[in-house]
């Protein structure tokens, strides 16, 4: 009978890992770390790094900013001074990361605040080669932003289903913290689902307390496969610090990265869904008034005539309260949903209605992104419109944002520029682009718009 092996008791594996790790600190001559201790290798995430950071770069771009002395026009000014009338340029620097997904498109995935409105785009490959990028597209709402290189022998990560991630698996983040170059990082997955941070746009992040700093946007979230599960964004901090990691770190999900890279090539823009609702936050009068449960969904102001939710049935005073089982906490919740899912997708909402909960379905339309003013009503011919960003819709700012205003039209004459934000018309309040195209329906005799310029309110009327 042969004689049992004996059972290796892992309190004197850990006392000999710990032994030869204090030998290694003490030695005065340069030795490499043993590949085993006790017979048992020790682990090391070096093979996976060796094969996916090459797909991981550091990306420079540089905007050149126009910037105009406030005192340029003034008479005074210019006769004693000689102040130039030309606006004075400098050059706007921003360093960040961005990841390889297709070697032979030479794609590569980053964020939009890392490249957005730069004029010059340089990529840092691991290998030392230095690359022109040209922007492919960027969506704001997502702050998703794609580039493309031109050359050989690149290296692309492999792509994971970020929708398989649990709460405490082990990530690790690569990027290009603060412009030291390629760093990498690890943790866990703190938290999935992540949204309603302030000053963001559209959020369903993955959390993780890998360090995360600036620079590392745009970045590798990867799994211990080395596969890319999501494209590092966002870092929190209490104190208002940019410049310190305190374990709390976001990053967009892989397959949501990816759906609207997708739609960034072929189509430049990226179509978003709705249900056609206009909502408000529930308070503590409409639960009462309305005699519901809770404070907690977003309540139903309006139908759109025509639109999914008026085919589902959907009616003013309902409370919508999750949509395919997440639940909504208030109408921002509702939107972000609304915005994350693609256009023709059906989905199931749990309403409260009379007290009583009922299960409709609706398939998502596409949102209306964008009017031509000289269609909406001939006294705002020139302008073009468009939906206010979801990083400020957010923070309850609501309208029709004017994205162009064309020289000598009858916009320009009506005192319309480029970046004033229309929030109603005729002295009512409008929410968004569907609202504004209600209101200027019945070509009413009088326009008069009430709009935002910077942090001052103006009344302007069309003529």
């Amino acid at each position: 009978m042969s004689a049992s092996k004996p059972k290796t008791n892992p309190a004197r594996r850990f006392a000999a890992v710990f032994a030869a790790l204090l030998a290694l600190c003490g030695a005065r001559a340069f030795a490499a770390l043993p590949a085993q201790v006790d017979g048992e290798p020790l682990p090391t995430l070096a093979p996976m790094l060796e094969r996916i950071t090459p797909a991981v770069v550091n990306i420079q771009s540089k905007t050149v900013v126009r910037v105009r002395n406030p005192f340029a026009d003034d008479p005074f000014f210019q006769h004693f001074f000689g102040l130039p009338n030309a606006p004075r340029e400098r050059i706007k620097q921003s360093l960040g990361s961005g990841v390889i997904v297709d070697a032979k498109a030479g794609l590569i995935l980053t964020n939009n605040h890392v490249i957005e409105g730069a004029d010059d785009i340089q990529v840092f490959l691991s290998d030392g080669r230095i690359l022109a990028a040209s922007i492919v597209g960027t969506d704001e709402d997502t702050d998703v932003g794609v580039i493309r290189v031109d050359a050989k022998d690149l290296t692309a990560i492999p792509v994971a289903d970020s929708g398989q991630l649990r709460v405490g698996d082990f990530v690790v983040a690569v990027g290009n913290p603060f412009g030291l170059g390629q760093t990498v990082t690890s943790g866990i997955v703190s938290a999935l689902g992540r949204s309603g941070l302030r000053g963001l746009g559209y959020q369903n992040f993955i959390q993780t307390d890998a360090s995360i700093n600036p620079g590392n946007s745009g970045g590798a979230l990867v799994n211990l496969r080395g596969e890319l599960v999501g494209i590092n964004t966002a870092i929190f901090n209490p104190g208002g610090s940019s410049a310190g990691n305190i374990g709390i770190g976001f990053a967009i999900p892989s397959d949501l990265a990816l759906r609207v890279m997708r739609q960034l090539i072929e189509t430049g823009s990226v179509a978003r869904g709705t249900l056609g609702v206009e909502t408000q936050d529930i308070t503590p009068e409409i639960v009462s008034a309305l005699g519901l449960s809770n404070a907690r969904g977003a309540i139903v102001t309006r139908v759109q005539p025509g639109s999914p939710a008026a085919s589902a049935g959907l009616r003013a005073g309902d409370a919508i309260v999750s949509v395919d089982g997440k639940a909504v906490a208030n109408s921002h919740d509702l939107s972000n949903l609304e915005g994350l899912l693609p256009v023709g997708e059906s989905v199931k909402l749990e309403v409260l209605r009379d007290g009583k909960r009922r299960e409709v379905s609706a398939k998502l339309a596409p949102r209306l992104d964008k009017l031509d003013g000289g269609k909406l009503d001939p006294r705002l011919s020139g302008a073009k419109f468009e939906p206010v960003p979801e990083r400020l819709r957010s923070q309850g700012v609501s309208g029709a944002l004017v994205s162009a205003v064309a020289a000598d039209s009858r916009a320009a004459k009506n005192g319309l520029r480029a970046g004033d934000l229309i929030t109603a018309v005729n002295r009512t309040d409008i929410a968004d682009l569907a609202a504004l195209q209600r209101a200027t329906a019945g070509r009413p005799a009088q326009l008069l718009l009430t709009l935002v310029r910077g942090r001052n309110a103006y009344f302007a009327v069309m003529e």
